[in-house]
C-alpha cells in the first residue's frame, strides 16, 4: 500500500503486509480510535469484476456478518473506495494451523482441542444456514491463546443456494479434503460435505499426512470415493472409530455433528463454547453493504447455486476458428491444477515430471496445435491425430519397449489464457524425457 494510503478512511493506520493471494492483499492495521489491531484485506475492484468475483465477494461479506462465534474470524466492517474494497477483520496473531501440521503430527490432546473448536464453529455455521465448503488446515488459524479460528468463507454457500432437490450442485473445495458426493457431481448436502472435510483434517492433525493421497489426481479421487485409507498404528481405538464414521462415503449414513459431540473420544475435556451474543447482521439484508453494491452497479455477472467462480472459464470466442473441441476449466479444476492448493504436495512430491508436463500460454489454440503439428513434421517419427480436445502424437516406429505416444490437451481458462497438459500415454520414459527436453521446453517458452 502506498504511503499516501497509510491512513485508511481516517479510521485505520495501515502497517506491514501480512500476505498476498491472487486477488487480494492483507495488511496489519491499527484502529485509530481504539488502538485495536486488525487485518485489512484489500481487493482491487477492477480485478474482482474482471475475474467474475463480484457475487462471491458480496456473499462472503454477508456470510461473515452472519456467523458470529469465538472460533470464527470476525468481520468488523467493510469499506469501499472508487478502486478498492477493504475488509477490516479480526487479526489472528498465531498464524495458520497448516504451519503446525507441516512440522509434523500433533499430540492427541492438542488435535482433539482444535477438532472440538472446529466442530463448535461449524455447528454454528450450519445452524445459520451457512456451509463453508473449503475446510482445510490453511483456513484454520490459531490465535495467541492457542484457540482455533475458522476463516476464508470465499467458497461458502447459503441454504438458499440449494436447488429444488434440496442439494448443492457446484463442485468446489480442495481435492484432498473434498467429500465423495461432491466429486460425483450429482448434488450434495453442504453440511455432510463439511463434516467429511473435518474428518480429513482430524486425520491430518493426528497422522501428519493425508488419508487420501496419490500422485495421480484421478486415482486419489477413486480412493476418496471408496474411503480407501489406512490408520497409523498410534491411532487409539476411539479416534479410529470416530474417523471411520466421519469418513463414511455414504452421506446418508455419515455421522452428524450431534453424534460427533456425543462420541467418547470427542467429549474428553470438551468445553462447549457459545456463539457470540452479538446481533447478527443478516446476509439477506443488503443495506449493510449498500456501498459495495453501488460500487459494482455498472457490472453484471451470474452465478450457479451462488457458488464463487462457478464458471471461471467461458467458452472460446466465436470470432476465433475452433480447430478442436476445448474444455473450459471451472474453479474446482483450477484448484486441482494448483500445487499451492493441492495439499498432497505437503508430504511428498506430487508432480510426476518424468511423464507429465504442464505450461500456460496466451496464444490461441490454433497456434498451439500448429506448433505441435510442426514438431511432429520436423521429427518425422510422429503422426498427428486430433479428437475431443486432445492432440495425439503417435510414433511410427517402435522404441525400446513400445512406440512413444504423447497426448497434449488444451484447456481454456479465459478466451486469452490457456493451460496445456502433455502426458506420456505409451512408450519408454527415457524417450519421453528426451522428447520433453528437445521439444516441450522450447515449446513452452515459445507460447
Amino acid at each position: 500500500m502506498e504511503n499516501k494510503e497509510k491512513i485508511l478512511m481516517q479510521k485505520y493506520e495501515v502497517g506491514r503486509l501480512l500476505g498476498q493471494g491472487s486477488f487480494a492483499k492483507v495488511y496489519h492495521a491499527r484502529n485509530l480510535k481504539t488502538g485495536q489491531s486488525v487485518a485489512i484485506k484489500v481487493f482491487d475492484k477492477e480485478m474482482v469484476v474482471k475475474v467474475g468475483m463480484k457475487k462471491q465477494l458480496k456473499r462472503e461479506i454477508s456470510v461473515m456478518r452472519l456467523v458470529r462465534h469465538p472460533n470464527i474470524v470476525q468481520l468488523h466492517e467493510v469499506l469501499a473506495s472508487k478502486t478498492k474494497i477493504y475488509f477490516a477483520m479480526e487479526w489472528v496473531k498465531g498464524g495458520e494451523l497448516f504451519n503446525k501440521v507441516s512440522r509434523g503430527r500433533l499430540r492427541e490432546d492438542e488435535a482433539r482441542k482444535y477438532f472440538q473448536q472446529m466442530i463448535d464453529a461449524l455447528d454454528h455455521c450450519h445452524n445459520q444456514g451457512v456451509y463453508h465448503r473449503d475446510l482445510k488446515p490453511e483456513n484454520l488459524l490459531v490465535d495467541e491463546n492457542g484457540d482455533l479460528k475458522v476463516t476464508d468463507f470465499g467458497l461458502s454457500a447459503l441454504v438458499e443456494s440449494r436447488k429444488n432437490d434440496g442439494l448443492l450442485h457446484t463442485t468446489c473445495g480442495t481435492p484432498a479434503y473434498v467429500a465423495p458426493e461432491v466429486i460425483k457431481k450429482k448434488g450434495y448436502d453442504g453440511a455432510k460435505a463439511d463434516i467429511w472435510s473435518c474428518g480429513v483434517i482430524l486425520f491430518v492433525l493426528m497422522a501428519g499426512s493425508l488419508p487420501f493421497n496419490d500422485k495421480n489426481l484421478m486415482e486419489m479421487y477413486k480412493k476418496i470415493i471408496k474411503a480407501d485409507f489406512k490408520f497409523p498404528q498410534w491411532f487409539s481405538f476411539d479416534v479410529r472409530r470416530l474417523v471411520y464414521r466421519i469418513l463414511d462415503p455414504n452421506p446418508t449414513t455419515r455421522i452428524s455433528i450431534a453424534k460427533i459431540v456425543e462420541s467418547r473420544w470427542f467429549r474428553k475435556g470438551y468445553v462447549h463454547i457459545e456463539a457470540l451474543r452479538l446481533p447478527p447482521l443478516s446476509p439477506r439484508n443488503d443495506e449493510d453493504i449498500s456501498d459495495v453494491h453501488a460500487s459494482f452497479a455498472s457490472s453484471s455477472d451470474s452465478d450457479s447455486d451462488g457458488s464463487p467462480l462457478s464458471n471461471t472459464a467461458s467458452l472460446m470466442s466465436n470470432k476465433e476458428e475452433r480447430p478442436m473441441k476445448l474444455y473450459p476449466l471451472n474453479a474446482f479444476d483450477l484448484i486441482s491444477l494448483s500445487s499451492g492448493f493441492d495439499l498432497s504436495g505437503l508430504f511428498e512430491d506430487y508432480q510426476n515430471e518424468r511423464q507429465f508436463t504442464r505450461f500456460i500460454t496466451t496464444k490461441p489454440p490454433s497456434t498451439i496445435v500448429s506448433i505441435l503439428e510442426e514438431v511432429a513434421h520436423l521429427d518425422g517419427r510422429f503422426k498427428v491425430m486430433k479428437k475431443n480436445g486432445v492432440v495425439r502424437l503417435e510414433g511410427y516406429k517402435t522404441g525400446i519397449k513400445e512406440q512413444l505416444t504423447v497426448d497434449a490437451e488444451i484447456f481454456e481458462v479465459t478466451p486469452s489464457f490457456h493451460v496445456v497438459e502433455v502426458k506420456k500415454i505409451a512408450g519408454n520414459t527415457l524417450e519421453y524425457q528426451q522428447f520433453r527436453d528437445q521439444y516441450l521446453k522450447p515449446l513452452s517458452e515459445m507460447v
